[in-house]
């Protein structure tokens, strides 16, 4: 099905770091990215029980109210020791949403009995989602995964979240010691959106 991609972009997001990632990622195929927050954007209640199923909500609820196109990340932690915890619960681990100190504290306590680097193995996951109006029945989407492990305490200035407890796999540093321009290319959300990238410039060679 052919479209027409409005170059204005609503990210149903209210994280600062994200979009400035998103940003460099999508700027050269020209497009804007604006915050929902500066758009008055209420966002829905995250009831999926998916990254995936997440995503689809915030981006139907931002191009809904905003008459935009909408891209929504839904992105998150699984820890192999915890039954992949904290999962789709990654922002609200410890009961306040996007309180990243508390939620890396609580995580690192509960994997306080492993202490083998073998016992604390995790995964990123990503979900990225697009969607050209509030009834587009074919968004885009792509998901893309980035292994480590849990470290034993925080290290590192960069990134947000999870970031300074997540050691790379193969790398011995956490991500947030890494520069962000190596962060956009490797990580969970730098792999799904380059997957989303392809699919954009695929997408617009036919428009």
């Amino acid at each position: 099905m052919q479209k027409t991609m409005h170059k204005k972009l609503v990210l149903a997001s209210g994280n600062a770091g994200k979009a400035a990632e998103f940003r460099a990622i999508l700027a050269p195929l020209g497009f804007e990215i604006v915050l929902q927050k500066d758009l008055g954007v209420i966002a829905p209640e995250e009831t999926g029980k998916s990254f995936v199923e997440n995503a689809l909500l915030k981006a139907r609820a931002a191009s809904e109210q905003t008459g935009l196109p909408a891209l929504a990340d839904d992105s998150g932690l699984c820890v192999d020791a915890l039954g992949g915890q904290p999962g789709i619960y990654s922002a609200r681990f410890a009961g306040e949403h996007g309180h990243d100190g508390e939620n890396n504290s609580k995580l690192l306590e509960l994997l306080s009995p492993y202490q083998k680097v073998s016992e604390r193995t995790a995964a990123f996951w990503c979900a990225l989602c697009l969607m050209h109006g509030p009834e587009d029945p074919v968004p885009l989407i792509a998901q893309a995964s980035w292994q480590g492990s849990i470290a034993f305490a925080p290290r590192g200035q960069n990134g947000f979240g999870y970031d300074p407890i997540f050691e790379v796999t193969g790398r011995h540093l956490t991500a947030a010691q890494l520069p962000a321009e190596v962060k956009n290319l490797i990580s969970h959300r730098g792999r799904a959106s380059a997957m989303l990238y392809a699919l954009l410039q695929t997408e617009l060679a036919g428009s």
